[in-house]
């Protein structure tokens, strides 16, 4: 008889804190600024994170081995061209879906994720990243109850 090995819905801890952030900054230009203003070290990661074929997000990641956190800023949205066919005067145009990392917040932008095993660091960040001009919000999203916390399994 083969045994059975089941992995419980505990095994993966919750040791992240996730930021929305709202800015109409272009990524790049994003995590610059939050370089300048958190004097940190954030660099695009060699291969983007693919959700599905054609469905990709940039990802900027820094490691701070001083306080032993991990942090990933990755967009919330996508957009990918398709091909239709179309009659009538925009026949010729492409159009564009748009998918979201996290779909039940749509309207974020951003979102900074920072692996720790501290609680409660983030109000200290929030403040430095309302400083940065083109910042509209950011505040901390609760991870308890995301339903599609897997997508940010990374």
């Amino acid at each position: 008889m083969a045994t059975v090995h089941k992995i419980s819905g505990n095994f993966y801890e919750d040791s992240f804190a996730l930021i929305a952030l709202h800015s109409s900054m272009e990524d790049y230009a994003l995590a610059y600024a939050i370089n300048l203003t958190l004097n940190t070290s954030f660099r695009r990661a060699k291969e983007d994170l693919d959700i599905s074929q054609n469905i990709s997000f940039p990802i900027f990641e820094w490691q701070d081995e001083v306080n032993d956190r991990y942090y990933t800023l990755i967009a919330n949205s996508s957009s990918k061209e398709e091909s239709q066919s179309q009659d009538g005067f925009f026949q010729f145009e492409p159009s564009f879906t748009k998918y979201h990392l996290i779909p039940e917040f749509k309207e974020v932008d951003y979102l900074l994720k920072i692996e720790q095993d501290e609680l409660h660091i983030e109000e200290g960040i929030i403040e430095s990243i309302l400083s940065i001009p083109r910042i509209i919000t950011a505040y901390t999203l609760d991870i308890e109850n995301l339903k599609s916390k897997n997508n940010l399994i990374f």
